[in-house]
């Protein structure tokens, strides 16, 4: 369970990376357990894709904190009691909207 936001730029990095794990293996059990998986892809797809845009982003430096939501957050808010790494992806926007936790001696 993720509940704070990450020190460093390495932690948020591994956050997406995991986040975007996360969405594969939701999609394999959604395509094992279900004759029709349709449904659940409507969001997962573009799901992943704007979760590897941002990751994209982060890789060739482009990426700035902006206190605005990401894009995902739309289907997370829609359909985020189907997403059981959702907190994950809250995390991931928190520390975009806010930056990283930084400790202050």
């Amino acid at each position: 369970m993720y509940s704070i936001r990450p020190k460093t730029a390495e932690q948020y990095v591994r956050m997406v990376d995991q986040a975007i794990v996360e969405v594969e293996e939701l999609r394999s059990c959604y395509e094992y357990d279900m004759e029709d998986p349709g449904t659940h892809l409507t969001y997962l797809d573009p799901l992943e894709q704007m979760l590897r845009r941002l990751r994209a982003a982060m890789a060739d430096g482009s990426y700035e904190f902006a206190n605005e939501d990401l894009p995902f957050m739309d289907l997370v808010n829609k359909h985020g009691k189907a997403l059981p790494f959702s907190n994950l992806l809250a995390v991931i926007n928190h520390t975009h909207r806010n930056g990283l936790e930084i400790d202050e001696a």
